[in-house]
């Protein structure tokens, strides 16, 4: 029988006319996960522990008290579990724990989580690997080329096949970084005044910027970007840097 979350949840967002799909958008909760949350079908979701993190975000964003609901969920968890038979196995692998109210993972889970520990490692490797990424340099003094140390932490020298850049925002400004390999070092984000990024290093890199505001240094000395405020693009390589007209700029989408 529905309880109040589900009923409190879907009624806040009728009241704000907000559709499911946008909270999904803003929230990152998949549309069924929502659903589910507002039907309190709870075999659907991937566990309390999931469960009332869900609730909470979805409550926080409609505006409503997202702890006292996910506590209600929690409570009314508890009560259920305490009964002869109560106790279900939900979905995504989770096994009931006897007592104490909670799943732990089950191998299913485990083995999700693996999988994606893997992916994660790999896509780091792949960005601080040769074909560009961020380099976890030492500043160097203005006009050189950050240090690039090994692992005993002394500097190493220079690929000449490579290009070392570091980026600083000298107002609000939209950047997009691609390195060789197609990796995102910069994915679209919007930097702060004064943010700084890299050095990252890599055979070539593709930039777009949504206005000037920006200063790029390749190797340790300034690319020239011009001042606008409409969007600019360079591709920059050891040998030299180029304006990339517009569409051949990366959109990092």
């Amino acid at each position: 029988m529905e309880t109040e979350i589900g009923r409190t949840l879907r009624e806040a967002r009728i009241r704000r006319k907000i559709d499911l799909v946008e909270i999904e958008d803003q929230t990152k909760i998949r549309v069924r996960y929502l659903r589910a949350l507002e039907n309190e079908e709870w075999d659907l979701l991937p566990g309390p522990t999931y469960t009332r993190s869900f609730i909470r975000t979805y409550a926080s964003f409609l505006g409503l008290d997202g702890e006292r609901l996910a506590d209600d969920y929690r409570r009314q968890e508890d009560s259920r579990l305490g009964e002869p038979g109560g106790g279900r196995e939900p979905a995504g692998g989770f096994t009931p724990l006897p007592g104490d109210g909670e799943r732990r993972f089950g191998a299913g889970m485990v083995g999700g989580i693996a999988v994606a520990v893997l992916i994660a490692a790999i896509l780091v490797l792949g960005i601080t690997s040769d074909d560009g990424g961020e380099e976890p340099a030492a500043d160097a003094p203005a006009g050189q080329a950050a240090p690039e140390g090994g692992r005993d932490g002394k500097p190493r020298e220079q690929n000449a096949n490579h290009v070392s850049i570091r980026l600083t925002a000298t107002d609000e400004v939209w950047v997009c970084a691609i390195a060789a390999n197609g990796t995102p070092v910069i994915d679209g984000q919007v930097l702060a005044p004064g943010a700084e990024q890299g050095p990252f290093r890599s055979r070539r890199f593709d930039l777009a910027f949504g206005n000037g505001s920006i200063d790029v240094d390749v190797n340790g000395k300034p690319l020239q970007v011009e001042e606008t405020p409409s969007p600019v693009g360079y591709r920059v390589t050891p040998q030299r840097s180029q304006v990339l007209a517009e569409g051949t700029r990366p959109d990092c989408t």
